[in-house]
């Protein structure tokens, strides 16, 4: 039971930091699927959530103290985009007490698989975002030596992320899985940027997330204290994968994490 629970911890802070998730996705349903199998005691769904939400804190903080010391986090934007994803991701979990997300679950996984066919024009994208004239604008150098402009509108940000916060507290996915492609393709957030200040949004949703299942006691804090040490080290090696692999390498990773998280919500939606 500990190896599995270190693996687990360790794949999900290794794909969350290196795409920009929290690692909900794999811990979630990980712990879930264990449980049944019998390999470890069975938790509930509500369980389950609550201790992934503890876990990601620490996979959000080992990967910004990361991806600090490269300077790839934008602090100011990912604290405009919290003001945003924060309440909507708490609305978000509200919502999906009362509502059936059969129907939701399919449409929104077609969503999410459309958005990685999408992220084949973040090229186009970049070049077009020279431009557009935004009210707060930055600009970064990428691995591949070239500079990047790109900025937003705060008003159109906060409420672009007040949604991404929403449906990922009604879907349980995390607002990584949207907010990383919406700086990409409305943004035009280099790739590494994008990641980087994701993980840093990851790590203040999930502190504000988690009290609330501390508080209900939907927290297994044995599985927190085996799968924290697995997150911890895993979220240093994504980043320090990331930093290694060109854009475009990170955004064709991001597409199929994209694509696995669209059909596994078009299975429960039609089951």
């Amino acid at each position: 039971m500990y190896a599995l629970l270190l693996l687990v911890g360790f794949l999900a802070g290794t794909i969350g930091s290196l795409v920009g998730l929290g690692g909900g996705v794999i811990i979630v349903p990980s712990l879930l699927f264990l449980g049944a199998s019998h390999l470890i005691p069975t938790v509930s769904p509500q369980v389950a959530v609550g201790t992934s939400l503890v876990v990601i804190i620490f996979n959000g903080l080992s990967s910004t103290l990361s991806y600090m010391k490269d300077k790839m986090v934008d602090y100011r934007s990912g604290l405009l985009f919290f003001i945003g994803s924060g309440p909507g991701a708490m609305l978000g979990a509200w919502a999906n007490q009362s509502l059936s997300l059969a129907h939701f679950s399919l449409y929104f996984g077609l969503f999410l698989i459309s958005v990685s066919f999408l992220l084949m024009f973040t090229k186009k994208s970049t070049e077009q975002s020279k431009q557009k004239h935004f009210r707060v604008t930055r600009t970064y150098i990428t691995n591949e030596g070239d500079t990047v402009t790109y900025g937003y509108h705060p008003m159109t940000a906060i409420s672009i992320a007040f949604m991404v916060g929403f449906f990922g507290g009604i879907f349980g996915i995390g607002g990584g899985s949207l907010m990383v492609p919406a700086m990409i393709l409305l943004f035009f957030f280099p790739p590494h940027v994008a990641v980087a200040t994701s993980m840093f949004i990851v790590f203040l949703s999930s502190l504000v997330s988690s009290v609330t299942h501390m508080v209900m006691g939907n927290v297994q804090w044995w599985f927190v204290l085996l799968l924290v040490p697995g997150v911890w080290f895993g979220a240093k090696t994504g980043a320090w994968m990331n930093k290694r692999l060109k854009s475009k390498t990170i955004v064709f990773i991001l597409r199929v994490v994209l694509i696995l998280l669209g059909v596994r919500l078009i299975i429960q939606g039609i089951s």
